[in-house]
């Protein structure tokens, strides 16, 4: 693949950081122009004050605009959380720092109104990058490699894995939470025998969602969780609850509870946060997930207590770090065919999203929950699934 040549590391007389980058970059293990695959290679020294004044925004955006570059980008973003390079704040980041707080604090930023926001500026891409990074049902949340060795089986282990956990059966009624491109309601559909509703914020998503599920008992809707109705044996959301946001973890639960059945059962599969933070990554937040949130395990026990039981609680965030990496050596193979339409800064912002969200997951920062909740008062034993 042919790519602009890079500029020329900024001679050593001129590379040198400022004092509180240095001692952070010195605690990871990582040097500027230094020859190990992790080590950051400096292009231009105006990317230090961006860093510094404006923490993971000024990071993301300086690797977007090639100021540095890095050629195990995974490696260096694992290795600086492990440093806690992102809990480490220079002063001059505090007002760029509380105004990313105070901002999640004040606002609900995924009111009703702001719903969509993250389908038009994310899941509405384009379907054929998508397509082109995942696997053949698009399914775009992390996979279950114990016994794969392909990214399509790894996938399809997970939806069997679901479909297990949730002890579907053959007419039951499934809702779907963020349904996606129909993977795992087509899955559900065609192996288990379920009727599927699945819901989504995203136009493109619903269309061929509708196409994959044609002829199968499923429903695709156009639809926020907070619209949703009915009375359902079993629900499952996989990968939305990032976009649902403290403020309104309680009213998910609640609606939650009002949609399932007295003796049904609830998987909920969302990314979370080793601790509560107060506020999101800035760059993941304006180039990636508008206004989404990731969040930790206090807040979802908390949210959920009163209405579920907590029959099963699953961490294989590991397997996000190998579902990543696959995703970008797919995205890297087809983007001769994609760089035309989406051009050589979204190559980098692209790289920089699933390079550095490996780099989370590897330093066990990131984690990937697979929960299974019963409503209080459910009389069938539940038994664990690996």
């Amino acid at each position: 693949m042919l790519m602009p040549t890079p500029p020329a590391p900024v001679p050593a007389g001129h590379a040198a950081a400022p004092a509180p980058i240095a001692r952070l970059l010195q605690r990871a293990g990582i040097r500027v122009n230094g020859p190990a695959p992790w080590d950051l290679q400096l292009r231009d020294a105006a990317s230090w004050r961006r860093m510094m004044t404006q923490g993971t925004l000024g990071f993301g955006e300086s690797y977007m605009d090639g100021q540095w570059d890095c050629e195990r980008l995974d490696e260096l973003v694992c290795r600086l959380l492990h440093a806690d390079a992102d809990r480490v704040l220079p002063p001059r980041l505090l007002p760029h720092w509380l105004a990313q707080v105070l901002r999640h604090a004040l606002v609900n930023l995924q009111s009703v109104s702001r719903a969509f926001r993250v389908a038009e500026r994310h899941y509405d891409l384009g379907n054929d990058l998508f397509a082109a990074m995942l696997d053949s049902r698009m399914v775009y949340s992390c996979a279950y490699w114990p016994r794969a060795a392909t990214l399509e089986q790894a996938q399809e282990h997970k939806l069997e894995l679901i479909g297990h956990k949730l002890e579907l059966r053959p007419g039951e009624r499934l809702l779907d939470v963020g349904c996606g491109w129909g993977g795992l309601a087509e899955y559900a559909a065609r192996h288990f025998g379920c009727q599927v509703v699945g819901a989504t914020v995203s136009k493109e998503q619903a269309a061929l969602a509708r196409e994959r599920c044609a002829g199968l008992p499923v429903t695709v809707e156009l639809a926020d969780w907070r619209s949703l109705q009915g009375h359902w044996d079993k629900i499952v959301s996989v990968g939305m609850f990032e976009h649902v946001g403290p403020k309104n973890y309680a009213g998910y639960f609640r609606r939650m509870r009002e949609l399932l059945a007295d003796e049904g059962l609830f998987l909920l599969h969302t990314i979370g946060s080793e601790r509560t933070e107060r506020a999101t990554n800035a760059w993941t937040e304006r180039y990636i997930f508008p206004n989404g949130k990731l969040p930790s395990a206090l807040e979802i026990a908390r949210a959920a207590e009163g209405r579920f039981v907590v029959e099963d609680w699953h961490n294989f965030g590991i397997d996000y770090d190998r579902t990543l990496m696959s995703w970008w050596q797919r995205f890297e193979r087809a983007w001769p065919q994609l760089r035309a339409r989406y051009g050589e800064r979204f190559f980098r912002m692209w790289k920089f999203y699933l390079l550095s969200s490996a780099g989370f997951f590897r330093s066990h920062q990131g984690q990937l929950w697979q929960i299974v909740l019963a409503p209080r008062g459910r009389s069938c034993e539940y038994r664990s699934v690996r």
